[in-house]
């Protein structure tokens, strides 16, 4: 955590001062908010579309580590992920609501930071915060977010509407988020062990695609732009294994990958082979990537073909076929996922 330049504890506020402070720096921008921060609670109108609401806790010691992340980047971040699962309905989010609790270890300074993160992220994507909750923790930091959506009933996407034969599509390039954080894991291991200073140099978009995601707004512009609707959809938070896996299972299919079509950036490439990992690996259950994995008739293929900002990585089977990576000699292999599972960290 960064040390502030001054320190007021949080005592001298209280928790209605806390929330009169962060409060004061909220403009509400979107038509549907009816109310935001101030009563008991938020009046949202759905403006006769569909609501898609989702939530994400993020503890501090499981999820985060603020040893090495910065406070405005986790603020930005705990929102953005939640945006990520409102993309991958194919919906607009407008609101989030947002519960801190925090040890008296965090001086008001800091929870300045962190706002300050969540309001940048809040501004880029639209989104008003209009509520949420604050309270004591005896075990550092946790963050819950909820992100409240909209979408006309027709638009929606499912997790369940592949087809077989459907062509899997990935945004973006995958496994960078997971070699930033070994990036950073090493480096604060050296630090450690030695008092040395971190050495990223080189690494900057592998540390950013993990400290600061974006969620990709741009991607559900572009089909729309294109005239393409996904049949279902999913954000690539796992790994792109499990993601695969979900679309399949929730569509009573089977999937097929092939390893040669997975997009991979070059620098996160060297980088895991300078951790002696393999790429395909890192990209295949890393996680955090936070791309849209998505499935698409096979009658779009005109419309995606070529395009830079998305990858056709394989294809729905029939289920019988099971759960297919193909490698880069033609060889067949159980796709499995192997990506992060918060109730397995120990």
């Amino acid at each position: 955590m960064l040390e502030p330049t001054s320190r007021t504890e949080l005592a001298t506020l209280g928790e209605f001062g806390l929330i009169d402070r962060l409060a004061a720096r909220i403009v509400i921008g979107q038509p549907s908010t009816v109310k935001g921060i101030g009563d008991d609670a938020a009046v949202i109108d759905p403006q006769a579309l569909h609501q898609v609401v989702t939530t994400d806790l993020l503890v501090e010691g499981v999820h985060f580590d603020l040893g090495y992340v910065p406070l405005r980047h986790l603020g930005y971040k705990a929102i953005a992920v939640n945006l990520s699962d409102v993309y991958a309905m194919n919906a607009t989010p407008r609101q989030v609501v947002v519960g801190l609790a925090l040890s008296n270890r965090f001086p008001v300074e800091a929870v300045d930071e962190l706002y300050e993160g969540m309001m940048l992220a809040c501004r880029n994507f639209d989104v008003d915060l209009v509520g949420g909750d604050t309270t004591s923790s005896r075990s550092g930091l946790v963050i819950s977010v909820t992100a409240i959506g909209a979408v006309a009933r027709e638009d929606v996407v499912y997790r369940s509407g592949a087809g077989q034969n459907d062509l899997l599509v990935v945004s973006g390039d995958l496994g960078a988020a997971y070699m930033g954080l070994q990036v950073l894991e090493r480096e604060k291991a050296v630090f450690q062990d030695s008092g040395a200073q971190p050495d990223l140099e080189g690494h900057d978009y592998i540390l950013e695609r993990q400290l600061k995601p974006e969620p990709r707004r741009d991607i559900i512009e572009l089909l729309k732009k294109l005239g393409v609707r996904p049949t279902s959809m999913i954000d690539v938070s796992d790994g792109l294994a499990s993601e695969a896996l979900h679309l399949a299972r929730n569509s009573g299919l089977g999937v097929r990958i092939y390893d040669e079509k997975i997009p991979i950036d070059p620098s996160t490439y060297s980088t895991a082979r300078d951790f002696n990992l393999d790429p395909t690996t890192c990209a295949l259950n890393g996680g955090e990537d936070y791309e849209l994995l998505f499935t698409v008739a096979q009658s779009d293929f005109e419309k995606i073909k070529g395009n830079p900002s998305l990858s056709i990585v394989g294809h729905m089977t029939d289920a019988a076929s099971g759960y297919q990576l193909v490698d880069k000699q033609g060889g067949v292999h159980p796709l499995t996922a192997q990506g992060w599972d918060a109730l397995l960290k120990s």
